[in-house]
């Protein structure tokens, strides 16, 4: 399945710089840029892409402003957010606008196509750090004494606070001493055994045990 992702960032070298790497990877066609969130919306509803990849802070009609315009106007788009600015409180709003994930810009081309590709397939999308920081920032809530925590190894414990911290799985394989593949599959099992989507539930999750 080939994705259509419209790019759209107020400056001009960053916007062609992020639509071409995005249209070498397979299974990603661009099929336009925006400047501004007035110019991604008449595109979008333009061109029809199945994801807008928009920055927040934009002069005119900044990013949120525009997801909130897109969720009506287009809800079978989805839009993800892609940016430099990693707090809380434009993760929160972006959210709230409708927006399907919240990236930041220093990650890898080919983990941007991916996240882009889990996006359409419905998957919210947060990079690591910003999902830490969000867990940190919600309220904790009341404890639950008739619900019993599934049980996880002190292994498992112990990367579930990791990844609430915001590291990736190289960052945790470094800091336990452990292959890259060993971490993704105790963060697989850890998903299962506690009945999470992604990364941002269980950065959640952490927060709710305790572990932050």
């Amino acid at each position: 399945m080939t994705v259509r992702v419209l790019v759209v960032d107020d400056q001009q070298l960053i916007r062609e710089g992020i639509a071409a790497l995005l249209g070498i990877r397979q299974g990603i066609t661009v099929v336009g840029t925006a400047a501004d969130g007035k110019e991604a919306v008449d595109k979008t509803l333009e061109l029809r892409p199945d994801i807008v990849l928009m920055d927040v802070r934009m002069p005119g009609m900044d990013g949120v402003e525009a997801a909130a315009v897109l969720r009506v106007k287009a809800p079978e788009c989805r839009t993800v957010m892609l940016t430099t600015f990693d707090d809380e409180q434009y993760v929160i709003q972006a959210l709230r606008a409708g927006a399907s994930g919240y990236l930041l810009k220093d990650l890898a081309a080919e983990e941007l196509a991916h996240a882009l590709r889990l996006a359409h397939a419905g998957v919210t999308q947060l990079d690591s750090s910003v999902a830490g920081r969000l867990a940190a920032a919600l309220p904790r809530p009341g404890p639950a004494p008739d619900q019993e925590a599934p049980a996880l190894s002190p292994r498992e414990t112990e990367i579930l606070r990791l990844v609430a911290e915001g590291l990736t799985n190289r960052e945790i394989s470094t800091a336990l001493f452990v292959s890259e593949g060993t971490v993704k599959n105790h963060i697989s099992r850890i998903l299962g055994r506690l009945n999470l989507r992604d990364r941002t539930q269980a950065a959640i999750r952490a927060r709710d045990m305790g572990l932050l």
